[in-house]
């Protein structure tokens, strides 16, 4: 099991995210807190816990705010596209999900970058379950990934957002997780490894 702690900062409003992850044969373990305060809103306060299986398929979320009150999301899934409530009720309107999309932080990206493995000149359109900041609204997100290019240890990929139009272009590192997304977040390079 390799174990990272690894810090972003946003490039513009202040703020901070530290992510410890737990990576091994037998999945993966994510431990988050983001702290920001966006352009003419309140500071807030994210913290998140996510399991994923050992191809990166999510497993489990756990999504609580504070901002000011606070409000939880907690989701399970089956890695084959169905999911539930932490009551365990079905959520019909995500089925065929297998990636989890966290509006305040870069990692989850890692998320199908991992369970992907695209090469280069390969893509990949994509559902996502979305996670909105501040409110915690889930709902379905056509996302796509493509890599455009891949050496040891470093790679870099195309996002899309397939609704809005949006992208951008994430190097990451050789567990894929981001190095810079452009105009939103940096990492710190004062990364702890064990």
């Amino acid at each position: 099991m390799r174990e990272r702690d690894v810090l972003w900062a946003p490039c513009a409003d202040p703020g901070l995210e530290h992510l410890h992850v737990q990576i091994g044969s037998g999945g993966l373990a994510a431990d988050g807190i983001v702290i920001r305060q966006r352009s003419g809103a309140l500071p807030f306060r994210l913290q998140y816990q996510i399991q994923c299986d050992e191809a990166t398929r999510l497993q489990s979320a756990q999504v609580r705010i504070e901002s000011p009150e606070e409000r939880r999301v907690d989701l399970r899934a089956d890695g084959s596209g169905n999911w539930t409530d932490g009551a365990g009720m079905a959520i019909p309107g995500l089925a065929g999900c297998i990636d989890l999309d966290i509006a305040a932080t870069p990692f989850t990206n890692t998320l199908p970058i991992r369970r992907l493995g695209l090469k280069p000149g390969e893509s990949a359109e994509i559902d996502v379950v979305y996670v909105t900041i501040p409110d915690l609204d889930v709902r379905r997100l056509r996302q796509r990934y493509s890599c455009l290019r891949s050496e040891a240890g470093h790679s870099v990929y195309l996002y899309q957002n397939c609704i809005s139009g949006f992208s951008a272009e994430l190097p990451v590192d050789e567990d894929g997780l981001v190095l810079d997304y452009p105009g939103q977040w940096r990492r710190h390079t004062g990364e702890a490894r064990s």
